[in-house]
């Protein structure tokens, strides 16, 4: 807290939060204070035209004789507390996101002194236990950006469902994938994701890969709770959501199909059924709500080029991955027949993408039938999803470094897993450590606490910086840079992967439904590393750090038989080190 020049009081709490400001102020006479709230700073004051949908907000507040306490009263924002936005309580006052507050008299009466004791940033949550999970490692850039990403999960629950962020406060389906992979990797809570999902079964939302993620956020409420009541709930309506329905040929679906009519919409949950959903891939160079273009040396937002075309590859990527979780969810409901027909549709969806939309030639992935240009999206999906063969994985992992980070925050968390599929820990460091303005940390060099909708304003100008499905590292680094994640439902069994590329050393906590998980990595040298993993007292692992046969690997000091590709590793204290002779 400090005093500017021309007088008036500027505070800085650290991190935005949705609140509001308290102030506790005696006066001797009747008075107005000018009060502002901002997320965004412009020559050490707050950026009173920010641009976008950053915030910022005045109020002019009367004081008076006999009163201490105010809390301020913000006027409400027409869109984000319109009929589409998540409503709050009645008992919550009308919030904002802000850092900064700044508090100015007007002329003619005393300055007081104002110290911090005076001003509370009121800030609204839903449960959190910060507790439960933590991150280092000898990359300080990486620690900041999860640190981040990891207070991003805490910030925007205010609601109790997943938003898209402060500009609309709506539940979208992608946003909310990202966010209950990212919050389920920080703490375990999973009340949020579960409402979540429901709420999408009666309020949809248009992008046709929107609709594809649905049984995505099943599929990992299942596996990391081990809870099936939204499956068997919600089994026979989620089939539509697959929108396998709109097969125009074997083994892919088309948002061009003539079976997309007013009929299919209600199916998936549509109240308006003259609306029809339409294929998005990331995010264009401009929209309709916006007016904005970007920069001719930009021409394609975040879309990487991307060719659409009636079959493309994203969404059948996306096709292919919901009938192998929809074979899952048969077989658990005993419905062997249904559990057959989904695994052959996901057998002729993996066959078709891979005969009809693989560039052998180009060792890459076009993005639709009828074009040979191959974006990023068009290869970060088959990847991601287990779509690309074994032969073809070395191509395709590195046609996508001639990419770029070509997509957005929300396209970054599927090129992330894609680039770790693949086997590039090397280059998964290095987009998740990158300074430059397509980069996490460029989120926190332009001054924000919370993940951007975009990794710059430039890259989407009608952006917020409260966007949690910009913290895709929150989910990256405990899921696949330490690749901790569970092989049975409920982490029975947990699956340890860790690919940790040039690190020197990491340290984590990682919370689930049975308790936490802790690790402790340090390379001693480039021959000998070392691992101490915790376990909780209900749960078995499976550890692989990429150790071939001819190294040695010990167990709390006893060598163990690699024989069979994994290391089982039990309850307790589990201290590992592997001496590599396989140079």
């Amino acid at each position: 807290m400090k005093k500017l020049p021309d007088g008036t009081f500027f505070a800085d709490f650290g991190k935005a939060a949705f609140g509001t400001l308290e102030l506790n102020y005696k006066t001797e006479k009747t008075e107005t204070l000018t009060i502002r709230l901002g997320e965004k700073l412009l020559d050490g004051k707050i950026d009173r035209n920010p641009g976008g949908t950053i915030r910022f907000s005045e109020v002019k507040l009367l004081v008076e004789p006999g009163k201490t306490k105010y809390q301020l009263q913000l006027v409400p924002d027409q869109r984000n507390t319109g009929p589409a936005a998540v409503a709050l309580p009645d008992s919550f006052p009308v919030v904002t996101p802000f850092r900064y507050a700044e508090i100015e008299w007007d002329s003619g009466f005393p300055k007081p002194e104002i110290t911090p004791a005076n001003l509370t940033q009121i800030a609204y949550f839903n449960y959190f236990d910060n507790s439960t999970s933590s991150f280092s490692s000898s990359d300080t850039i990486l620690n900041q950006v999860w640190e981040m990403c990891k207070y991003s999960q805490k910030a925007t629950s205010f609601t109790g469902v997943y938003i898209d962020g402060d500009r609309e406060r709506i539940p979208y389906e992608a946003d909310a994938y990202l966010n209950q992979l990212s919050h389920y990797s920080v703490d375990n809570e999973y009340a949020i994701a579960r409402r979540t999902i429901e709420y999408f079964m009666d309020f949809p939302t248009w992008p046709t890969e929107w609709q594809l993620h649905v049984a995505l956020m099943f599929y990992q409420d299942y596996m990391y709770t081990g809870n099936t009541e939204l499956i068997e709930k919600y089994y026979e309506p989620l089939k539509h959501k697959t929108l396998m329905e709109l097969e125009v040929q074997e083994g892919l679906i088309s948002t061009y199909s003539p079976k997309l009519t007013g009929k299919f919409m209600a199916k998936l949950g549509f109240a308006d059924t003259t609306q029809r959903v339409r294929d998005i891939v990331d995010w264009p160079p401009a929209q309709k709500d916006t007016g904005w273009k970007l920069p001719k040396d930009w021409p394609q937002g975040e879309r990487d080029g991307f060719v659409f075309m009636p079959v493309n590859t994203v969404i059948n990527s996306f096709y292919y991955m919901n009938m192998a979780i929809m074979a899952e969810f048969a077989r658990l409901l005993n419905k062997p027949e249904e559990e057959l027909d989904f695994e052959l549709r996901a057998a002729k969806a993996k066959k078709a993408i891979n005969e009809n939309l693989f560039v052998k030639d180009g060792g890459y992935y076009r993005d639709g039938i009828g074009t040979d240009h191959g974006s990023v999206h068009a290869n970060m999906m088959p990847l991601a999803f287990g779509i690309v063969p074994e032969a073809h994985k070395k191509s395709v992992a590195a046609y996508l470094k001639t990419r770029g980070m070509g997509c957005s925050v929300y396209g970054a968390q599927f090129l992330m897993e894609a680039v770790y599929n693949g086997g590039d820990a090397d280059y998964a460091l290095e987009l998740m450590t990158a300074t430059h303005d397509r980069s996490w940390y460029n989120m926190i060099k332009v001054g924000s606490t919370i993940s951007m909708e975009a990794s710059d304003m430039k890259y989407k100008p009608n952006s917020d910086w409260n966007h949690a499905w910009g913290a895709a590292p929150a989910n990256i680094i405990p899921r696949y840079l330490w690749g901790i994640q569970p092989e049975k439902p409920g982490f029975e069994v947990v699956s340890i992967h860790p690919q940790m590329s040039s690190l020197k050393q990491s340290s984590i906590k990682m919370p689930t439904i049975r308790g936490e998980i802790k690790g402790d990595y340090k390379r001693v040298n480039n021959r000998l590393t070392q691992y101490k993993i915790e376990l909780p007292a209900n749960m078995v692992g499976e550890f692989n750090a990429g150790f071939s046969a001819e190294d040695v690997v010990t167990v709390n000091g006893k060598p163990v038989n690699l024989s069979f590709g994994t290391v089982r590793l039990y309850p307790g204290m589990n201290e590992i080190e592997i001496r590599v002779n396989s140079f």
